[in-house]
């Protein structure tokens, strides 16, 4: 049966026992975005995911952990959740959370996300990484995204933004913002802040809300297709013989950048 709660949409699949929520599993997997453990799953619900499939080695211990984390999301998890022999649930996901909870749920449609990413006015940035190489990196860069309430994450490159590796780093959090890879010359409408080490002190500019902010890749910084779209090329502050920062703690230097231009309580 289907059932709408609060925190999101989920999908019971249970009626066959935990025999039948595997065989659902194992149909659905390839073509499924992972939730790899209890915030991952937490976020997705309470950002709308449509979660056909949810298993877990320890369904008390589960809803515990709801019960004390995420109240919230505690009636969803209740009816999703499907409790299966921990060594079953091992043999389907690459390495068990020590939640010992996983989920399968549905990508959203690719012309969904580039609509959010095109439309303006825009209440906050677009982030970009331009070719990143790094998927924990990239997916520690989707959950500060989500968490400022920017409008999405585009990447450039051969990295996929929904690898499983990327979507643990972002604790199920793409499904709080528009996660999508594009060309350079796709990029969402807005002016172009491109972050360089020879560009205008950040500090003194105000960055406006529909913003297009590029991040160069953790070796290479811009490319050169990237650098010939910016409008602007700024710099964070950086002290004398330091190289360079982390990609996600320049992509939040710059998110905070620019909700500091915003009175409180404003966030997308």
């Amino acid at each position: 049966m289907n059932r709408t709660d609060a925190a999101g949409p989920a999908t019971r699949t249970d009626a066959a026992g935990p025999d039948g929520a595997v065989r659902a599993w194992r149909g659905l997997a390839d073509t499924s975005v992972l939730l790899d453990g209890f915030h991952a799953i937490k976020h997705a619900l309470r950002f709308d995911a449509r979660v056909p499939v949810a298993l877990t080695g320890d369904r008390a211990g589960a809803l515990a952990l709801a019960d004390e984390l995420a109240p919230d999301v505690r009636a969803a998890l209740d009816a999703l959740l499907v409790e299966v022999p921990e060594e079953r649930l091992r043999a389907l996901v690459p390495r068990l959370h020590p939640t010992a909870m996983a989920a399968l749920a549905v990508r959203p449609s690719r012309a969904a996300n580039l609509e959010a990413l095109a439309r303006m006015p825009r209440p906050a940035p677009v982030v970009v990484l331009d070719d990143p190489r790094n998927l924990g990196n990239a997916g520690a860069v989707i959950r500060l995204a989500a968490g400022f309430g920017a409008t999405g994450v585009v990447t450039t490159g051969t990295l996929d933004p929904w690898h499983p590796t990327v979507v643990r780093g972002g604790a199920g959090l793409h499904f709080a913002t528009a996660v999508e890879r594009m060309e350079a010359a796709e990029l969402p409408p807005g002016p172009v802040f491109a972050l360089d080490a020879e560009g205008v002190d950040i500090r003194g500019l105000k960055l406006p809300d529909d913003a297009v902010l590029a991040f160069g890749s953790e070796r290479s910084g811009l490319s050169a297709a990237l650098r010939e779209r910016a409008d602007h090329l700024v710099s964070l502050p950086m002290r004398p013989q330091v190289s360079s920062y982390n990609l996600a703690t320049s992509v939040g230097m710059a998110l905070f950048h620019w909700s500091a231009g915003r009175p409180p309580g404003l966030e997308a």
